[in-house]
């Protein structure tokens, strides 16, 4: 009984392991993929006699909007997502069977009938709904300049607070036109936006699941 018991316990813990979850991101401060860009920010010598200065320029009369490598500029939050979905199945069927045998030799009769009916139905329902919301602000870097003139920006933002640490990160493709004149632009205007927010620490472990959870969670659970 024991053998069984330590068995069971054993092919629950690699079950475990085959369970696929969404890969957290990495929890750390500092990855290159959120980092802003290595620009060289040297200007060539001078030449005498001239006013410009290749590498260098200086606007007067146009607002100092984000729009080479290295440029920084804030984007502000305003994602709010609802989806709502019902549905409802119900079949029915149904069938009647009345049958009847009669026959005889010599003197003798007989007659027998029978009466069979057959049925089935299925009836089920389900609904679900989901609210998102997220509001704020990050500044990001511009980290690439597209051919067309359209600007990859990313970007991350880390909070240490007594109970952990909350992070905030940002990529997607914006076009310069929507930057309005204090540098700013809405989430809704990125294209192909990743926005990733989470944290580790107390209050995040509180709300990860265990494996043995996973495991009576997941389609790896007979019953």
């Amino acid at each position: 009984m024991k053998t069984m018991r330590l068995l069971l316990a054993l092919l629950m813990l690699s079950l475990s392991g085959c369970i696929s979850h969404f890969p957290d991101a990495e929890q750390q401060p500092g990855n290159k993929e959120w980092a802003p860009p290595e620009v060289d920010y040297s200007l060539p010598e001078a030449k005498d006699g001239s006013l410009y200065r290749p590498g260098f320029m200086l606007t007067l009369f146009k607002d100092k909007r984000a729009f080479r490598e290295g440029d920084i500029l804030t984007v502000s939050l305003d994602e709010k997502t609802y989806s709502s979905k019902k549905a409802n199945t119900q079949t029915n069927k149904s069938q009647d069977l009345n049958f009847g045998v009669q026959g005889g030799v010599d003197d003798s009769s007989f007659s027998a009938n029978g009466e069979g009916k057959f049925g089935r139905g299925f009836n089920g329902s389900g609904a679900t709904t989901q609210q998102n919301q997220l509001s704020g602000a990050i500044t990001v870097t511009v980290a690439k300049v597209m051919p067309n003139g359209v600007l990859l920006i990313r970007g991350e933002k880390w909070l240490r607070l007594s109970q952990g640490d909350e992070y905030l990160r940002l990529i997607g493709l914006i076009r310069s036109d929507d930057i309005d004149n204090q540098n700013t632009i809405s989430s809704q205007r990125i294209a192909d936006a990743r926005i990733i927010y989470g944290g580790q620490g107390a209050i995040a472990d509180s709300n990860a699941m265990g494996w043995a959870a996973r495991y009576f969670n997941s389609p790896w659970f007979p019953m």
